[in-house]
């Protein structure tokens, strides 16, 4: 299959979509293939090659994000490719070679390396408060994280974000993948400036707790950063703990965008360039700490 998609440049999500219909074609119509049954009669398109048979075949796999709207309908040379995958599923099939739900399944995983590999984007809407803009962004890092189970791509976002905004107000700040673990590194926190421990946490837990106390005991200020429902968790956690009303807890999200009002929030080109100026940062950081470009954040203006 690597070979086959080498050989015809099957990477873009247009082209994508092609072996995916092709694929399940021969599930239901048996194998081998006649190709002419895959040539619709009035539009000499690829037979059932579409944006809703693709989000079918996707969802099979808890993909729900689309891969293309014409579903590779818009592909130059598809019926090309269709003849010359359809040739190579027969080969396979001749020498018992075939799997299909391996050759699914191999497809499958291009699709979801093709969505990884694309930069989020912060869409700015003057219409839309700040947490909104932020909320829709942590919105895309969890669609991802679903789809490359056992990743954590919105700590790493939530985790560089509150570096870049650090970075913005004090002076040599230290940033560290999101891989890398306070333990044994000497670190307070994810953050130490000053006094203060700065905890960033998508699930506050009672081992979070802990290291707020270990700060206090240093005489450090811990603070913890979260989203949603992690606010309240962290507050319950601190008050079981006795230090609820010696930690700073916040919502990323409120944050951030309360950052950017309080310096820069009299007018939208001044929000807009606060936060550029912001993923600017955010985006060195991620090139200097981690090894996925595809944590990279673009900035748009609405559609």
């Amino acid at each position: 299959m690597a070979q086959f998609a080498a050989a015809h440049g099957i990477r873009s999500k247009g082209a994508l979509c092609l072996p995916l219909v092709v694929t399940d074609h021969a599930r239901t119509m048996g194998l081998p293939l006649d190709p002419a049954r895959l040539r619709t009669d009035k539009e000499g398109q690829v037979l059932g090659l579409g944006k809703g048979k693709v989000q079918q075949i996707l969802a099979r796999h808890g993909i729900d994000r689309v891969l293309a709207e014409e579903g590779g309908r818009t592909s130059r040379g598809s019926l090309g490719k269709m003849s010359a995958y359809v040739a190579f599923l027969n080969g396979q099939a001749e020498t018992g070679a075939l799997d299909l739900d391996a050759a699914e399944a191999f497809w499958i995983e291009r699709v979801r390396e093709f969505f990884a590999a694309k930069p989020f984007v912060l869409r700015v809407d003057p219409t839309l408060g700040l947490r909104t803009t932020f909320s829709h962004l942590f919105a895309q890092a969890e669609a991802r994280q679903k789809e490359m189970q056992g990743t954590m791509v919105v700590g790493t976002i939530m985790q560089h974000l509150v570096g870049a905004r650090l970075e913005g107000v004090f002076e040599g700040v230290a940033h560290n993948s999101a891989s890398t673990k306070d333990e044994g590194q000497q670190r307070p926190g994810d953050f130490s400036i000053g006094d203060l421990a700065i905890h960033v946490s998508t699930a506050p837990g009672e081992a979070l707790i802990r290291k707020c106390q270990s700060n206090l005991a240093a005489g450090q200020r811990p603070i913890i950063i979260t989203r949603g429902r992690g606010v309240s968790l962290a507050v319950g956690l601190a008050e079981n703990a006795g230090i609820a009303e010696r930690v700073d807890v916040f919502d990323v999200e409120q944050w951030l965008a309360a950052d950017i009002l309080d310096r820069q929030g009299q007018s939208v080109s001044s929000r807009s360039a606060a936060l550029e100026s912001l993923l600017e940062r955010y985006n060195a950081i991620v090139s200097a700490v981690e090894t996925d470009p595809s944590l990279r954040i673009e900035i748009a203006a609405p559609r």
